[in-house]
Order: C-alpha cells, then sequence, then structure tokens
C-alpha cells in the first residue's frame, strides 16, 4: 500500500477522476460485452467529443481565474454559420474559412473581455448576455437554416490520418504518434528528474518514475492500437490530433509561462495578486478572448464533423464544458484546475454518455446520471477540502497545478 501511495503522489483520492474514468471503462466493457472498448467505438467517443474537450480547455482558464463563460455554445454556433455562409456564398478555401472562424472568435472575446476586465461587469452577466446575443445571430444570419460545408472542410471534424507505409493491418501514422508522445513523456520525465536532482530537490525512489512512466505509456499505446486497427479508412480522428495539440499547448502555458502563472495567482487572490505587480486585467481580458477562441474552432469542428451548420447548433454545449472542468478538479471559487484535469473529466462524461446509449438507455435518464455524476464529484472535493484532505484532481494535476502555484510565487516575487 505504502508502494501504491509513492506511485500515486501518496494519496490515492488525488486519482478519484482517473480511477473514475478506468472503472467507467471496466464496467462497461463488462455490461456490452465488449462494445465499449470497440476500436470503431473508441474512434467515435474522441471524434464525437472533440469539440467539447476543446471548449473544456479554455473555460478551465475561465474558471481558474474566477470567472464563468455561459456564451461558449451561442459563440460556437455564431462562428460556425458564418464560416458556413462565407465559404458558401464568397467561395472562400477551407483554411481561410478556418481564419476567419478564428478571428470572429478573437473578436467576440474580445468584447466580452473588454466588459469584463475594463468596466467591471461580471463574467456570469457578460456571458449570459452574450449568449443571448450570439444565439440570436446565428438564427439571424443563418435565418434559421442549415447550411452545408464543403468536403474539405469536413476533414478538421471527420478527418482520419491517411493510410502510410507498408501494409501491417493498423494505421501506421497513429502507432508512430503514439510511440513519439510516450518517448516524449519518458524524455520529459528523466530530463526533469535530473535536473531536479542536480539543484538538491527530492526525487523519491527512481522505481516509482518508471511504473508510473509504465502506466502512462501502456495507456496510450492501449489507445493508439486501438484507433490503429479500426476499419481501413478510420484511424486517429483529425479532431483528436488538434486536441491533443491543444492539451499539449496549453499544458505549457498553463504551467511554465508568466501569462499561466498569473491567471493561477489572479484566481487565487486578485487583490494579492495586484498588490505582487500582476496586471489582473489584462489576464481577465485574455482568458475570456482566448476561450471565445477555442469555442470557435470547437464550432468549426463540429459543423465539420456534422457537414453543416444549423440553428440549434451550441445548444447546451456551454454546460458540458462546465460539468468537465469542475469533474476535472477546478475549484468554484477560482485559482484551483489543470488542462489535463479538465479533459479527464470531459473523457469521464462521455464515456458515461457513451456507455449508456450502448446500454439502450433513454435520454432523460442519461442526463439524470451525469447531473448525479457532477454533484457527487463537487462534493465529494468539496468535503475533502473541508476535511483538510487534498482535492480530487489526478496525478497530472498535482504536478502541474502545484508546480503552478510555486512558480507563480516565484514569477510575481521577481516582478515586484
Amino acid at each position: 500500500m505504502n508502494k501504491l501511495k509513492e506511485i500515486f503522489g501518496g494519496d490515492t483520492r488525488q486519482f478519484g477522476m482517473i480511477f473514475a474514468l478506468v472503472f467507467l471503462i471496466v464496467l462497461f466493457q463488462v455490461l456490452t460485452d465488449g462494445l465499449t472498448l470497440d476500436p470503431g467505438n473508441v474512434i467515435n467517443i474522441f471524434q464525437g467529443n472533440s469539440y467539447i474537450l476543446v471548449m473544456a480547455i479554455g473555460m478551465v482558464l475561465v474558471i481558474i481565474a474566477g470567472h464563468i463563460d455561459l456564451s461558449v455554445g451561442s459563440v460556437a454556433a455564431f462562428a460556425g454559420i458564418v464560416v458556413a455562409i462565407a465559404m458558401r456564398d464568397w467561395g472562400i478555401p477551407w483554411f481561410v474559412g478556418i481564419l476567419l472562424g478564428l478571428v470572429i472568435g478573437a473578436l467576440v472575446g474580445a468584447w466580452q473581455g473588454f466588459w469584463v476586465a475594463f468596466i467591471g461587469i461580471p463574467a456570469f452577466i457578460v456571458t449570459l448576455a452574450g449568449m443571448l446575443i450570439f444565439r440570436g445571430a446565428n438564427q439571424w444570419v443563418g435565418k434559421s437554416n442549415t447550411v452545408p460545408v464543403d468536403e474539405s472542410f469536413q476533414t478538421i471534424g471527420a478527418g482520419y490520418l491517411p493510410e502510410v507505409g507498408p501494409k501491417t493491418g493498423y494505421n501506421n501514422l497513429t502507432i508512430l504518434i503514439g510511440l513519439l508522445l510516450c518517448a516524449a513523456l519518458i524524455g520529459g520525465a528523466v530530463r526533469n528528474r535530473r535536473n531536479q536532482a542536480r539543484i538538491g530537490a527530492d526525487v523519491g525512489p527512481a522505481s516509482v518514475m518508471w511504473i508510473r512512466l509504465g502506466l502512462i505509456t501502456v495507456a496510450i499505446l492501449a489507445v493508439a492500437m486501438l484507433m490503429a486497427s479500426g476499419r481501413r479508412g478510420t484511424s486517429l480522428p483529425i479532431s483528436a490530433l488538434i486536441l491533443g495539440a491543444l492539451v499539449l499547448l496549453y499544458g505549457f502555458i498553463s504551467t511554465r509561462t508568466i501569462i499561466g502563472r498569473h491567471v493561477y495567482a489572479v484566481g487565487g487572490n486578485r487583490h494579492a495578486a495586484e498588490l505582487s505587480g500582476v496586471r489582473s486585467k489584462r489576464v481577465n481580458f485574455l482568458v475570456m478572448m482566448n476561450m471565445s477562441i477555442l469555442a470557435s474552432l470547437a464550432g468549426m469542428m463540429f459543423v465539420a464533423r456534422s457537414n453543416a451548420s444549423g440553428p440549434f447548433d451550441g445548444v447546451g454545449w456551454e454546460l458540458d464544458a462546465i460539468a468537465a472542468v469542475f469533474i476535472g478538479g477546478a475549484a468554484v471559487t477560482g485559482g484551483v484546475g489543470t488542462v489535463v484535469g479538465a479533459v479527464i473529466g470531459g473523457l469521464v462524461m462521455a464515456v458515461l454518455n457513451n456507455g449508456l446509449q450502448l446500454l439502450g438507455v433513454g435520454a432523460d435518464m442519461t442526463q439524470i446520471i451525469k447531473g448525479l455524476v457532477l454533484l457527487a464529484a463537487v462534493a465529494f472535493d468539496v468535503y475533502n477540502k473541508s476535511q483538510g484532505r487534498r482535492s480530487i484532481t489526478g496525478l497530472l494535476t498535482q504536478n502541474f497545478g502545484r508546480r503552478a502555484t510555486q512558480d507563480t510565487t516565484e514569477t510575481v516575487k521577481q516582478e515586484s
């Protein structure tokens, strides 16, 4: 048991969401007679939920900063309809359409960020207004009609990695990406351990690190093999590749950059951060603008997968993104949360939703169960904190979140 605690960072409660995810996968694998881990179903889980997970990445930064964004579904739908109409009526190529959608997201985010950061209106009110404004704008611009998109544009939502190299029965690119990711994780962990040992930090037993890396690499390779062994023409979805790139990018930004550390500082204690030299208005403006950019990207990914943009796109998406963040360990009061935790929380909801669908559970009971899971996750987190225990964020949450908090303090001291 002591060895287990060392591997899992000293407190297995920190792995609540990872354990919950593994438990749900095993449970539904048994109940569905193996359908849950069928290659086609695994691909569908990632492809069908990537747009929500993309929004969860932006939402976790908003919530860490102490805000909430209720407009993401409407912003996603608005960007999607504008891009679809622009490609249909103006004949612009797909890559220009993507740039147009990102620009729309930036402008919407700047608009909402201005009211939040510089006027001082609570983000809840600003984004509630934005939810109404851009939902109406979506229906006004599209005249409540469905607008199809070109096949080339559909790649970002419905495309897969191509087949290359010799025929092995697997998608070679998918396996290669899995191997490269494992190599990068192992190399990074070894380098980080060496750097910490060089400065005299307590790095712990090497066996713990290797067991931990072994578990992570086995999981990555298992997912890669499942996706690579799907029916011919399918493999790692392009949408999942975009999601993975964003996780790496925003994981780095939130833990290794000054702006990321400032987000944690503002969410933890805005007044103390300002006294230490942090420009809270700039931080609030940037997190709101970033959220709308990612919402626009998510909207385009959904439109690409659906082959068309419609008036009901984005309905309820904000609730799914917020639920993923809180299930992933973020604190309602701000200052706590990680990108990886938000993605894990989103995957918990995705697997739960997929498993219930495979079992034929109705939409009514599915909503009830998802609501109870969200309530239980947050209640357990609050209970642990009230007892002086750590929250239920996972290993990566512990490593990234604690390091981000420490780096925030050091950075603020240096700047002051």
